[in-house]
Protein backbone atom coordinates (compact mmCIF):
# COMPACT_ATOMS: atom_id res chain seq x y z
CA UNK A 1 0.00 0.00 0.00
CA UNK A 2 1.24 3.44 -0.90
CA UNK A 3 0.91 5.32 2.36
CA UNK A 4 2.99 6.80 5.18
CA UNK A 5 2.33 6.31 8.90
CA UNK A 6 3.49 9.42 10.73
CA UNK A 7 2.12 8.14 14.03
CA UNK A 8 5.03 5.68 14.23
CA UNK A 9 7.61 8.46 14.35
CA UNK A 10 9.19 9.30 17.67
CA UNK A 11 6.89 12.26 18.26
CA UNK A 12 3.73 10.43 17.20
CA UNK A 13 4.29 6.96 18.64
CA UNK A 14 1.54 4.67 19.86
CA UNK A 15 2.73 5.31 23.42
CA UNK A 16 2.47 9.09 23.02
CA UNK A 17 -1.03 8.77 21.54
CA UNK A 18 -2.08 6.53 24.42
CA UNK A 19 -0.62 9.07 26.84
CA UNK A 20 -2.60 11.86 25.14
CA UNK A 21 -5.79 9.79 25.37
CA UNK A 22 -5.09 8.97 29.03
CA UNK A 23 -4.51 12.62 29.91
CA UNK A 24 -7.70 13.70 28.14
CA UNK A 25 -9.74 11.09 30.02
CA UNK A 26 -8.15 12.09 33.33
CA UNK A 27 -8.84 15.79 32.77
CA UNK A 28 -12.34 15.22 31.44
CA UNK A 29 -13.50 12.83 34.15
CA UNK A 30 -11.90 14.94 36.91
CA UNK A 31 -13.87 18.03 35.91
CA UNK A 32 -17.04 19.06 37.71
CA UNK A 33 -18.85 18.77 34.36
CA UNK A 34 -17.38 15.61 32.86
CA UNK A 35 -16.32 15.71 29.20
CA UNK A 36 -14.29 13.87 26.59
CA UNK A 37 -12.77 15.31 23.37
CA UNK A 38 -14.66 14.24 20.25
CA UNK A 39 -11.44 13.57 18.33
CA UNK A 40 -11.13 10.31 20.26
CA UNK A 41 -14.31 8.99 18.62
CA UNK A 42 -12.27 7.90 15.63
CA UNK A 43 -10.49 4.67 16.36
CA UNK A 44 -11.00 2.02 13.67
CA UNK A 45 -14.40 0.99 15.06
CA UNK A 46 -15.46 4.61 15.46
CA UNK A 47 -14.55 5.35 11.85
CA UNK A 48 -16.67 2.38 10.70
CA UNK A 49 -19.62 3.53 12.79
CA UNK A 50 -19.40 7.07 11.48
CA UNK A 51 -19.51 5.73 7.92
CA UNK A 52 -22.73 3.93 8.90
CA UNK A 53 -24.15 7.17 10.35
CA UNK A 54 -23.75 8.85 6.98
CA UNK A 55 -25.96 6.13 5.44
CA UNK A 56 -28.86 6.62 7.85
CA UNK A 57 -32.05 8.21 6.49
CA UNK A 58 -31.92 11.07 8.97
CA UNK A 59 -28.30 12.16 8.53
CA UNK A 60 -28.55 14.82 5.81
CA UNK A 61 -25.02 16.40 5.64
CA UNK A 62 -23.46 13.59 3.61
CA UNK A 63 -26.40 13.44 1.21
CA UNK A 64 -26.41 17.22 0.77
CA UNK A 65 -22.69 17.31 0.10
CA UNK A 66 -23.02 14.37 -2.27
CA UNK A 67 -25.65 16.37 -4.18
CA UNK A 68 -23.29 19.36 -4.32
CA UNK A 69 -20.53 17.22 -5.78
CA UNK A 70 -22.88 15.52 -8.26
CA UNK A 71 -24.32 18.85 -9.41
CA UNK A 72 -21.29 21.14 -9.25
CA UNK A 73 -18.29 18.80 -9.47
CA UNK A 74 -17.33 20.06 -12.92
CA UNK A 75 -17.48 23.69 -11.75
CA UNK A 76 -15.37 22.89 -8.69
CA UNK A 77 -12.67 21.22 -10.78
CA UNK A 78 -12.71 24.09 -13.29
CA UNK A 79 -11.43 26.34 -10.48
CA UNK A 80 -8.19 24.32 -10.45
CA UNK A 81 -5.61 25.66 -12.91
CA UNK A 82 -3.64 23.52 -15.34
CA UNK A 83 -0.56 23.15 -13.12
CA UNK A 84 0.18 20.02 -11.09
CA UNK A 85 -2.21 19.90 -8.15
CA UNK A 86 -2.12 17.88 -4.95
CA UNK A 87 -5.63 17.03 -3.73
CA UNK A 88 -5.14 16.73 0.04
CA UNK A 89 -8.14 15.52 2.03
CA UNK A 90 -8.30 15.90 5.81
CA UNK A 91 -10.23 13.03 7.37
CA UNK A 92 -10.76 11.07 4.18
CA UNK A 93 -12.79 8.16 5.54
CA UNK A 94 -14.03 6.04 2.63
CA UNK A 95 -13.62 8.88 0.12
CA UNK A 96 -17.01 8.35 -1.49
CA UNK A 97 -17.68 12.04 -2.18
CA UNK A 98 -14.14 12.81 -3.22
CA UNK A 99 -14.23 10.08 -5.87
CA UNK A 100 -16.70 12.27 -7.78
CA UNK A 101 -14.08 15.02 -7.92
CA UNK A 102 -11.34 12.56 -8.84
CA UNK A 103 -13.43 11.30 -11.75
CA UNK A 104 -14.03 14.87 -12.88
CA UNK A 105 -10.30 15.62 -12.60
CA UNK A 106 -9.63 12.80 -15.05
CA UNK A 107 -12.39 14.04 -17.39
CA UNK A 108 -10.83 17.50 -17.46
CA UNK A 109 -7.35 16.00 -17.94
CA UNK A 110 -5.89 17.65 -14.84
CA UNK A 111 -2.38 16.80 -13.64
CA UNK A 112 -2.90 15.75 -10.02
CA UNK A 113 -2.19 13.39 -7.14
CA UNK A 114 -4.66 12.46 -4.40
CA UNK A 115 -3.30 12.53 -0.84
CA UNK A 116 -5.79 11.51 1.87
CA UNK A 117 -4.99 12.02 5.56
CA UNK A 118 -6.79 10.01 8.23
CA UNK A 119 -6.04 9.03 11.82
CA UNK A 120 -7.31 5.51 11.09
CA UNK A 121 -4.82 3.22 9.33
CA UNK A 122 -7.66 0.86 8.48
CA UNK A 123 -9.53 3.67 6.73
CA UNK A 124 -6.46 4.62 4.67
CA UNK A 125 -5.79 1.00 3.66
CA UNK A 126 -9.44 0.44 2.73
CA UNK A 127 -9.53 3.65 0.71
CA UNK A 128 -6.27 2.79 -1.03
CA UNK A 129 -7.61 -0.62 -2.06
CA UNK A 130 -10.85 0.83 -3.44
CA UNK A 131 -9.00 3.59 -5.32
CA UNK A 132 -6.77 1.07 -7.05
CA UNK A 133 -9.85 -0.80 -8.29
CA UNK A 134 -11.85 2.26 -9.36
CA UNK A 135 -9.00 4.47 -10.63
CA UNK A 136 -6.10 2.22 -11.69
CA UNK A 137 -4.24 5.19 -13.22
CA UNK A 138 -4.65 7.42 -10.15
CA UNK A 139 -1.52 8.65 -8.42
CA UNK A 140 -2.25 8.61 -4.71
CA UNK A 141 -0.37 8.53 -1.42
CA UNK A 142 -2.15 8.24 1.92
CA UNK A 143 -0.94 9.53 5.28
CA UNK A 144 -1.94 8.06 8.64
CA UNK A 145 -1.72 11.03 10.98
CA UNK A 146 -3.62 13.78 12.69
CA UNK A 147 -4.59 16.62 10.38
CA UNK A 148 -1.91 19.23 10.99
CA UNK A 149 1.16 16.94 11.21
CA UNK A 150 -0.05 15.13 8.10
CA UNK A 151 -0.67 18.36 6.21
CA UNK A 152 2.69 19.81 7.23
CA UNK A 153 4.48 16.66 6.09
CA UNK A 154 2.75 16.71 2.71
CA UNK A 155 3.13 20.41 1.96
CA UNK A 156 6.82 20.26 2.89
CA UNK A 157 7.35 17.43 0.39
CA UNK A 158 4.90 18.39 -2.35
CA UNK A 159 5.56 20.09 -5.66
CA UNK A 160 2.84 22.17 -7.31
CA UNK A 161 -0.39 23.68 -6.00
CA UNK A 162 -2.31 22.23 -3.08
CA UNK A 163 -6.10 21.90 -3.02
CA UNK A 164 -7.11 20.95 0.52
CA UNK A 165 -10.47 19.33 1.26
CA UNK A 166 -12.03 19.62 4.72
CA UNK A 167 -15.49 18.22 4.10
CA UNK A 168 -18.49 16.90 5.97
CA UNK A 169 -18.96 19.88 8.34
CA UNK A 170 -16.00 18.81 10.50
CA UNK A 171 -15.24 22.48 11.13
CA UNK A 172 -18.43 22.55 13.21
CA UNK A 173 -16.73 20.55 15.96
CA UNK A 174 -14.65 23.62 16.87
CA UNK A 175 -15.80 26.55 19.00
CA UNK A 176 -15.45 29.71 16.91
CA UNK A 177 -12.15 30.86 18.54
CA UNK A 178 -10.73 27.35 18.09
CA UNK A 179 -11.98 27.23 14.49
CA UNK A 180 -10.10 30.46 13.81
CA UNK A 181 -6.91 29.01 15.31
CA UNK A 182 -7.32 25.78 13.32
CA UNK A 183 -7.99 27.58 10.03
CA UNK A 184 -5.06 29.92 10.62
CA UNK A 185 -2.89 26.84 11.23
CA UNK A 186 -4.06 25.45 7.89
CA UNK A 187 -3.25 28.81 6.30
CA UNK A 188 0.28 28.63 7.75
CA UNK A 189 0.76 25.22 6.07
CA UNK A 190 -0.43 26.49 2.68
CA UNK A 191 1.30 28.40 -0.09
CA UNK A 192 0.01 31.63 -1.58
CA UNK A 193 -2.80 30.77 -3.99
CA UNK A 194 -3.47 27.27 -2.60
CA UNK A 195 -7.16 26.41 -2.32
CA UNK A 196 -9.18 25.10 0.61
CA UNK A 197 -12.66 23.62 0.18
CA UNK A 198 -14.48 23.47 3.47
CA UNK A 199 -17.94 22.12 4.29
CA UNK A 200 -20.33 24.09 6.52
CA UNK A 201 -23.60 22.77 7.90
CA UNK A 202 -26.03 25.70 7.69
CA UNK A 203 -28.65 26.64 10.28
CA UNK A 204 -32.06 25.09 9.60
CA UNK A 205 -35.24 23.75 11.22
CA UNK A 206 -34.43 22.31 14.64
CA UNK A 207 -36.41 19.09 14.08
CA UNK A 208 -34.18 18.27 11.10
CA UNK A 209 -31.14 18.63 13.34
CA UNK A 210 -32.58 16.57 16.19
CA UNK A 211 -33.50 13.68 13.91
CA UNK A 212 -30.07 13.72 12.26
CA UNK A 213 -28.27 13.31 15.59
CA UNK A 214 -30.72 10.80 17.08
CA UNK A 215 -31.25 8.33 14.23
CA UNK A 216 -33.91 5.63 14.54
CA UNK A 217 -31.40 2.79 14.01
CA UNK A 218 -29.30 3.85 16.99
CA UNK A 219 -26.08 4.13 14.98
CA UNK A 220 -25.23 7.55 16.44
CA UNK A 221 -25.79 6.12 19.90
CA UNK A 222 -23.39 3.25 19.18
CA UNK A 223 -20.86 5.71 17.75
CA UNK A 224 -20.86 7.87 20.88
CA UNK A 225 -20.85 4.95 23.31
CA UNK A 226 -17.89 3.44 21.45
CA UNK A 227 -15.62 5.96 23.15
CA UNK A 228 -16.30 4.14 26.44
CA UNK A 229 -15.48 0.84 24.75
CA UNK A 230 -12.23 2.41 23.56
CA UNK A 231 -11.39 3.40 27.14
CA UNK A 232 -12.05 -0.20 28.20
CA UNK A 233 -9.80 -1.63 25.47
CA UNK A 234 -6.94 0.87 25.50
CA UNK A 235 -6.85 2.14 29.09
CA UNK A 236 -8.14 -0.84 31.05
CA UNK A 237 -11.52 0.63 31.95
CA UNK A 238 -14.42 -1.46 33.20
CA UNK A 239 -17.35 0.56 31.84
CA UNK A 240 -20.63 -1.33 31.59
CA UNK A 241 -21.81 0.26 28.35
CA UNK A 242 -25.44 -0.69 29.00
CA UNK A 243 -25.42 1.68 32.01
CA UNK A 244 -25.08 4.71 29.72
CA UNK A 245 -27.22 6.21 26.97
CA UNK A 246 -26.67 8.69 24.17
CA UNK A 247 -28.40 12.09 24.24
CA UNK A 248 -28.27 14.66 21.44
CA UNK A 249 -29.88 18.10 21.67
CA UNK A 250 -29.75 21.54 20.03
CA UNK A 251 -28.54 24.66 21.82
CA UNK A 252 -30.13 27.63 19.99
CA UNK A 253 -28.08 30.16 21.95
CA UNK A 254 -24.83 28.69 20.63
CA UNK A 255 -26.29 27.53 17.32
CA UNK A 256 -24.89 24.07 17.99
CA UNK A 257 -25.94 20.46 18.33
CA UNK A 258 -24.52 18.93 21.50
CA UNK A 259 -23.85 15.25 22.15
CA UNK A 260 -23.73 13.64 25.58
CA UNK A 261 -23.42 10.23 27.19
CA UNK A 262 -25.62 10.04 30.29
CA UNK A 263 -25.06 7.71 33.23
CA UNK A 264 -28.32 5.91 33.97
CA UNK A 265 -27.37 4.64 37.42
CA UNK A 266 -25.10 5.30 40.39
CA UNK A 267 -21.80 3.65 39.47
CA UNK A 268 -18.04 3.71 39.93
CA UNK A 269 -15.68 2.88 37.07
CA UNK A 270 -12.05 1.83 37.37
CA UNK A 271 -9.50 2.86 34.72
CA UNK A 272 -6.32 0.87 35.29
CA UNK A 273 -4.05 3.03 33.09
CA UNK A 274 -4.87 5.97 35.36
CA UNK A 275 -4.89 3.87 38.55
CA UNK A 276 -8.03 5.75 39.47
CA UNK A 277 -11.75 5.25 40.12
CA UNK A 278 -14.38 7.65 38.79
CA UNK A 279 -17.89 8.02 40.20
CA UNK A 280 -20.92 8.68 38.00
CA UNK A 281 -24.19 9.78 39.60
CA UNK A 282 -27.57 8.81 38.15
CA UNK A 283 -28.34 11.00 35.10
CA UNK A 284 -24.91 12.63 35.19
CA UNK A 285 -23.84 13.66 31.66
CA UNK A 286 -20.49 13.37 29.90
CA UNK A 287 -20.23 16.08 27.26
CA UNK A 288 -18.73 14.76 24.02
CA UNK A 289 -19.20 17.14 21.15
CA UNK A 290 -20.36 20.46 19.80
CA UNK A 291 -21.48 20.59 16.18
CA UNK A 292 -21.92 24.22 15.19
CA UNK A 293 -24.27 25.34 12.43
CA UNK A 294 -23.61 28.48 10.41
CA UNK A 295 -25.12 31.48 8.70
CA UNK A 296 -23.55 32.71 5.45
CA UNK A 297 -22.15 35.79 7.19
CA UNK A 298 -20.50 33.56 9.81
CA UNK A 299 -18.74 31.60 7.06
CA UNK A 300 -17.45 34.85 5.54
CA UNK A 301 -16.28 36.02 8.97
CA UNK A 302 -14.15 32.89 9.40
CA UNK A 303 -12.54 33.37 5.98
CA UNK A 304 -11.85 37.06 6.61
CA UNK A 305 -10.34 36.40 10.03
CA UNK A 306 -7.93 33.69 8.87
CA UNK A 307 -6.26 35.06 5.74
CA UNK A 308 -8.50 33.59 3.06
CA UNK A 309 -10.69 35.02 0.33
CA UNK A 310 -13.85 33.20 -0.77
CA UNK A 311 -13.53 32.14 -4.41
CA UNK A 312 -16.87 30.38 -4.80
CA UNK A 313 -19.56 28.60 -2.78
CA UNK A 314 -21.86 25.72 -3.72
CA UNK A 315 -25.09 24.76 -1.93
CA UNK A 316 -27.49 21.83 -2.12
CA UNK A 317 -31.07 22.32 -3.33
CA UNK A 318 -32.47 22.63 0.22
CA UNK A 319 -29.83 25.18 1.31
CA UNK A 320 -28.92 22.86 4.18
CA UNK A 321 -25.19 22.77 3.40
CA UNK A 322 -22.48 24.76 1.65
CA UNK A 323 -19.05 23.79 0.31
CA UNK A 324 -17.08 27.02 0.26
CA UNK A 325 -13.81 27.32 -1.68
CA UNK A 326 -11.22 29.69 -0.25
CA UNK A 327 -7.87 30.91 -1.56
CA UNK A 328 -4.92 31.50 0.77
CA UNK A 329 -3.73 35.11 0.52
CA UNK A 330 -0.08 35.60 1.50
CA UNK A 331 1.14 38.43 -0.75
Amino acid sequence: MDYTVLENTETHSYDSLKEEFSLAVLLGFSSEQKWLPSKFFYDDEGSKLFAKITDTDEYYPTKCEQEIFDTHGNEIVELIDGNKTNIIELGAGDGRKTKILLSEMFKQKKDFEYQPIDISAEAIVGLSNSLKKEFPKLKHHGVVAQYIPGLNWLTENNEGRNFILFLGSNIGNFHTPDAIVFLRTLWNSMNDGDLLMIGFDLKKEIDVLLHAYNDSQGVTSAFNLNILTRINHELGGNFNISNFRHFGTYNPLLGSMESYIVSMTDQTVRIEALEKDFHFAPFEPIHLEFSYKYLNREVKHLADETGFEIVSSFKDSKNYFVDSIWRAKKN
